[in-house]
């Protein structure tokens, strides 16, 4: 039995911590080979399972020290029909990949979970395409690609499952749907471009408010992720009603572009104590976004310097 699945704790008034840059941190810092920026390759040998073990060890330790909660999400981010077949794998191969993430997840959390820090274990998914560029699906059709997926997250103990990177309200509507439709709390988390707003030229507002509109307000909360908080916080206005749906960030490490990001050969890391501190400022002038991780370019050092910037007791 899923244990927070009716009760998600990072619902409550309390700082949640997630890990950071998961793909990046495994291609350039562990000079690890991920076709297709696929993590889920991993899971299919000891080695691999044990690179992931270890990556997640470095993010429980810092949220366990400083009592924080925390988010583990599986490396599943590609594990979906499309880039599955890229890869070779089928439907029951991915199926098995999505359900034996979560068997890992549920040690990591058997091992580190304490009352100070409920962990709460999550089933990622990613969108049809590339987290940078629109899709074209409409809602109906995103519904039936992403619902295997979530089906098998549903069939196993996860708590929730998470939509990181969506880049169109559409495919957020048939995610939510989805994940409502097999009984599943779900998450939804939007790229944002430097602008603010997201690839389409929408802005996220409007995405948010047209995706609750669509599923009478499904998804348990949203996030922001895979932009650096110089590109969104100008679309974070006090007041308005979409900002209390937004309970954490997933920052970038790095202030370039999305476009500049696809065409580096090398790493931007950024500098993790001025993301600390961008991150303590967001969260003293939104109080309710209080899941904190990182996206492309972060690394344990950036969530250490977070959590010791947003969390008093971690100072």
């Amino acid at each position: 039995m899923a244990k927070y699945r009716q009760n998600l704790p990072q619902l409550a008034n309390r700082t949640f911590l997630s890990d950071g840059g998961m793909e990046t941190t495994f291609i350039f810092h562990e000079g690890l080979d991920l076709p297709h920026f696929a993590s889920f390759t991993l899971m299919a040998t000891p080695e691999g399972r044990q690179k992931l073990r270890e990556y997640y060890v470095r993010y429980l330790t810092i949220a366990r020290r400083s009592g924080t909660g925390f988010i583990l999400d599986t490396p599943t981010w590609r594990a979906n029909p499309d880039w599955g077949t890229l890869l070779g794998y089928g439907p029951e191969a991915l199926r098995a990949v999505n359900e034996s993430s979560i068997e890992l997840l549920l040690d990591l959390r058997n091992e580190f979970e304490t009352a100070e820090t409920p962990c709460v274990v999550s089933g990622a998914i990613g969108p049809r395409g590339d987290g940078y560029k629109a899709g074209k699906m409409d809602a109906n059709e995103a519904e039936a690609y992403h619902a295997p997926q979530i089906e098998s997250f549903a069939r196993t103990e996860a708590d929730m499952v998470a939509a990181y990177t969506l880049t169109n309200f559409h495919e957020a509507i048939g995610v939510a749907r989805a994940a409502k439709a097999h009984a599943m709390p779900c998450m939804i988390s939007f790229t944002v471009e430097t602008d603010g707003k997201l690839v389409t030229g929408m802005a996220l507002g409007e995405a948010i408010d047209r995706v609750d509109d669509a599923t009478d307000g499904a998804p348990a909360y949203y996030m922001i992720n895979c932009a650096h908080p110089s590109h969104f916080m100008q679309a974070l206005n006090k007041g308005e009603r979409w900002l209390d749906r937004v309970y954490g960030v997933k920052a970038n490490a790095s202030a370039k572009s999305h476009a500049e990001l696809d065409e580096s050969e090398t790493l931007d890391a950024g500098d993790p104590d001025d993301l600390g501190r961008r991150y303590s400022r967001l969260t003293a002038s939104f109080p309710k976004m209080r899941i904190l991780g990182g996206c492309c370019g972060t690394d344990h050092r950036h969530i250490a310097a977070i959590c010791e910037a947003c969390v008093p007791q971690a100072a």
